[in-house]
């Protein structure tokens, strides 16, 4: 069995438009699919594979009202079952510990060839961890500079939670990182693989453990909404990034256009690869399945336990590692133009920006001596 996490850093990108008809289509290539809303507390998956609001789901079951096996519903689609997530019901995008633990349980234990897991836009610690539940989650994002740089940003955060997960309470990597959280600009100025060798040498047994899960984890990237295709490049730009500061390595499934046939199809009550299976949108669907379907699955080690609690410790290490918009966004934002097909290398972007902006200064300077000239020349009365 295996499951697939599909996230985004910010909503409205197509993640739950991906994870719906990327269901159906395993189901049609005959395996036996069972796909999870996970957006918890704004739960509304259900409309986009045309299902009637459900009565039960997580939160009924979360409440003792049912058992987990009743909340695992048919749909009208081959091979594909459909658990709700019940958004009505309070306090449910904010799970306990145990509950998360629980859930995470009866997900790893459900017997299917793939469990897709709709997950909720952001980077709560819920949704990080119901990612790492495998190393080859989706991240969906759009071409625009906000998409990609909250793309980015998550895939930070899950490097982060899986550090910690990794240096456990107590441990000499643990202690260096409680101190270097204290001292932001230290932290700003370190980057993952810069990290790893300084944990090497203070905690090499764990360091090696966090190596090797690293090398494990190989998130997969998919662009939604395109409508050029020069626009595919943003995908080299987030993989660029991803191996320089984080030390990560990102698989890319693919690109969906911008496709109005997506809105008739949802207010039609149908997927899109049901409502046409020929547009260009759910042939980009299918590729992304075959994709699937021919890699071979990863597993995090058998120590891997997402199920420790590690609240305090991560939520206050994330609220200084968010200074990572700083370095994507300089290279999203003024770098765009540069950087066209990936043929610089980052150190000659960098001089390329010192270069033009020295020049830019000593123009600015000689157009202020231009101007201090004509000023001079109008008041003698010369011609100029």
């Amino acid at each position: 069995m295996q499951i697939i996490p599909v996230a985004s850093g910010k909503g409205g990108v197509g993640k739950s438009l991906l994870s719906a008809n990327l269901a159906i289509a395993l189901g049609q290539a005959g395996k036996k699919v069972i796909l999870a809303d996970l957006d918890l507390g704004a739960s509304n998956l259900h409309l986009v594979i045309g299902q009637s609001s459900p009565k039960t789901g997580i939160g009924t079951w979360l409440a003792d009202h049912t058992e987990f096996k009743d909340i695992i519903a048919p749909t009208d689609y081959e091979n594909v079952s459909f658990i709700a997530g019940d958004s009505e019901v309070p306090g449910l995008s904010s799970l306990k510990v145990q509950q998360k633990n629980k859930l995470i349980k009866e997900l790893s234990d459900l017997d299917a060839d793939y469990v897709i897991l709709d997950l909720g836009a952001g980077t709560h610690q819920i949704i990080l961890d119901m990612f790492l539940l495998s190393p080859q989650g989706i991240i969906v994002t759009a071409p625009t500079v906000t998409a990609t740089l909250n793309a980015y940003l998550f895939l930070k955060n899950a490097v982060f939670r899986l550090m910690y997960t990794t240096f456990k309470s107590g441990s000499k990597g643990a202690q260096w990182l409680e101190k270097l959280k204290m001292d932001s600009q230290s932290l700003q100025r370190l980057y993952i693989p810069k990290m790893i060798e300084n944990l090497r040498a203070i905690d090499p047994e764990n360091a090696m453990t966090f190596s090797s899960r690293m090398a494990q984890f190989h998130p997969r990237l998919s662009i939604n909404m395109i409508d050029d295709p020069k626009d595919i490049e943003k995908a080299q730009k987030i993989r660029r990034s991803c191996a320089q500061y984080l030390g990560l390595d990102i698989d890319y499934l693919g690109v969906m256009y911008r496709d109005m046939l997506q809105d008739k199809a949802l207010s039609s009550r149908l997927p899109v690869i049901i409502y046409k299976p020929q547009s260009v949108l759910s042939q980009a669907i299918y590729r992304i399945a075959d994709k699937i379907l021919a890699t071979e699955p990863r597993q995090f080690d058998q120590n891997f336990d997402l199920t420790i609690d590690t609240d305090t410790n991560y939520n206050s290490f994330q609220d200084v590692a968010d200074e990572a918009e700083e370095d994507y966004a300089l290279k999203m934002n003024s770098l765009q133009d540069l950087v066209g097909n990936g043929t610089f290398t980052t150190g000659e972007l960098s001089e390329m920006i010192k270069t033009m902006q020295y020049e830019l200064t000593q123009i600015k300077k000689e157009n202020l001596l231009l101007k201090s000239k004509l000023v001079k020349a109008a008041k003698l009365g010369f011609k100029v």
